[in-house]
């Protein structure tokens, strides 16, 4: 483990509280200046999505990320203010982060010291009770995940400019799209130029891709594959090979999947709307 992340470690450590009977928990007001978030407007937008993500992995929003009022003193003349403040469950915590702005370090490391190892297990037995919208939201939170993983590992094994990164992208989706590049695919599903594949495929076809970016990064980790053509061809290898084990099995092949009408941007904000409605209502009761 680095110095840097010994030291991030102990910064959560630090803010870190426990209840009468033990539990522990952390403020969102003290979580967000630690995970570089310096207006609390943005931070709030991070909780949305958290918290959207803990009611599609079939858990309470009220025991993970109760809300509590905290007094703050207004300059002088002037009378304290209440402010709004959650009270994070490691869950909740561990739901922010997967829910952050990938780009930062800390953002990685916050992944790492929050995570549930039981957090699969307890969404599979949930999973199939979604509808099709709530199923994509899910998997597409981990794609997004294991996207940045599977960046770092090709980064790692010499794929570094964009160029070269976007030779890798394709060859993997050329793989399990019998040929497709991620143009190909933008094209046949009648997409305009800032609309991103991902975001309208249903959940079946985002299962498959989920497969392959996760088998791609365990490759070229594990086998410590060196060199952009190496890992570009291994991402290509991956492809062919997922596509192979939905032939074998009898499934619906990606590129035969119906495109959603739907993004999961306009999905996202329906729910976070249709959430934040509910819990005013609950406060009015």
């Amino acid at each position: 483990m680095s110095q840097l992340i010994a030291q991030e470690y102990q910064t959560f450590e630090q803010i870190k509280h426990t209840d009468e009977a033990g539990g522990e928990f952390w403020f969102a007001r003290e979580l967000a200046p630690v995970l570089e978030y310096s207006k609390w407007e943005n931070f709030q937008k991070v909780i949305d999505r958290a918290m959207l993500a803990c009611r599609n992995s079939g858990f309470s929003i009220t025991d993970h990320f109760p809300d509590v009022r905290k007094s703050v003193e207004m300059p002088s003349k002037a009378a304290s203010r209440k402010i709004i403040d959650y009270k994070l469950s490691r869950y909740a915590c561990y739901l922010i982060v997967q829910n952050g702005d990938p780009r930062k370090e800390v953002i990685a490391i916050g992944q790492t010291y929050f995570a549930i190892q039981t957090r699969r297990a307890e969404l599979a037995d949930y999973f199939n009770q979604l509808n099709e919208d709530n199923k994509r939201l899910v998997i597409r939170g981990d794609i997004k995940q294991w996207n940045q993983m599977l960046a770092e590992v090709a980064h790692n094994a010499g794929v570094i400019t964009n160029e070269e990164f976007a030779e890798f992208q394709n060859a993997g989706y050329m793989g399990l799209y019998d040929g497709e590049t991620v143009q190909d695919i933008h094209t046949r599903k009648q997409l305009s130029p800032r609309q991103k594949i991902l975001d309208y495929m249903n959940s079946q076809e985002l299962i498959a891709n989920l497969f392959r970016i996760s088998l791609a990064e365990e490759k070229i980790r594990l086998e410590n594959i060196q060199g952009k053509d190496n890992a570009t061809l291994a991402h290509n290898q991956v492809g062919q090979e997922v596509r192979e084990t939905i032939k074998r099995v009898g499934g619906i092949l990606p590129e035969s999947q119906p495109t959603p009408r739907r993004s999961i941007e306009e999905v996202q904000r329906e729910q976070i709307k249709k959430l934040k409605a509910q819990k005013t209502l609950m406060l009015d009761e």
